[in-house]
């Protein structure tokens, strides 16, 4: 009898290792849109298995899905949204999430199939924007900067084609979900795109846009968790391989133009 103990033990033991050790090499699942993205989180779970860390990429089409997966539980984290976006989902949906580290910056762009230069727009032009606010609200303040638009002060970065004060073309904003932007610019006589959906969209940000947003802007993108998991070992593993040198150097090669803030 007492042998027979001393076997069971020793299955339960090692039945519980194998179990820790499973539980250990669970992948951690990082949602991220598909393009810029989803290339640059592909060359960070290279570096981060160096460190143990085995992450899982999931890739979707839109903006709202990989909030809603993680709030959900069928993520870990997300790579793709700026600190305003995720302020405003915070706000507006009730997500529990936080910024853990701040990744990279795409200079939010026009691009036109039909004008060479913003000078070039004509009075009643369609202008194709981001039907979210925080990206909208980008475009609407990128127009202003370049002189296009006038717009509320206090109305922020959460600006709105409510908040345009002056319209000298009298632009007829065509508010249009981001991804399908690209494909839609035919049909209109510009447009403000996302870095990430322009190139998935086969533009060039850099040779194809008309205008583009400076250094200095509050659109830095961000890795979000749920606020139980951010002090998690994981997390830190996560954020130290986006900003090792292997990924930075690889962003200044393959997406010239855009900013590193957070490295």
């Amino acid at each position: 009898m007492q042998r027979r103990n001393i076997l069971s033990a020793a299955v339960l033991s090692t039945l519980l290792a194998t179990g820790i050790a499973q539980a250990q090499d669970k992948p951690i699942k990082i949602g991220v849109t598909a393009g810029p993205h989803a290339q640059i989180m592909e060359q960070v779970k290279k570096v981060a298995a160096k460190d143990g860390l085995n992450l899982q990429i999931v890739e979707f089409s839109d903006y709202v899905q990989p909030n809603a997966a993680l709030a959900a539980g069928d993520l870990d984290a997300n790579s793709y949204q700026h600190k305003p976006y995720l302020d405003v989902q915070v706000k507006d949906r009730g997500y529990k999430f936080v910024s853990v580290g701040y990744t990279i910056n795409f200079p939010m762009g026009i691009y036109s199939k039909k004008i060479k230069n913003l000078s070039e727009l004509k009075e009643g032009a369609r202008f194709g924007m981001p039907n979210d606010v925080t990206n909208g609200g980008r475009v609407l303040l990128l127009l202003q900067d370049q002189g296009i638009i006038k717009v509320r002060p206090e109305a922020g970065v959460n600006v709105t084609p409510l908040d345009v004060t002056s319209n000298p073309k009298k632009l007829k904003f065509v508010e249009i979900d981001a991804a399908q932007l690209p494909r839609s610019l035919p049909d209109l006589d510009a447009a403000g795109i996302n870095t990430n959906f322009a190139k998935s969209g086969g533009l060039d940000p850099v040779a194809d846009s008309i205008a583009r947003e400076g250094a200095k802007s509050p659109y830095i993108n961000i890795i979000a968790v749920r606020e139980q998991d951010k002090d998690k070992p994981w997390v830190g593993k996560l954020v130290k391989a986006y900003h090792s040198d292997e990924i930075r150097k690889y962003i200044e090669t393959e997406f010239k133009g855009s900013v590193l803030p957070g490295f």
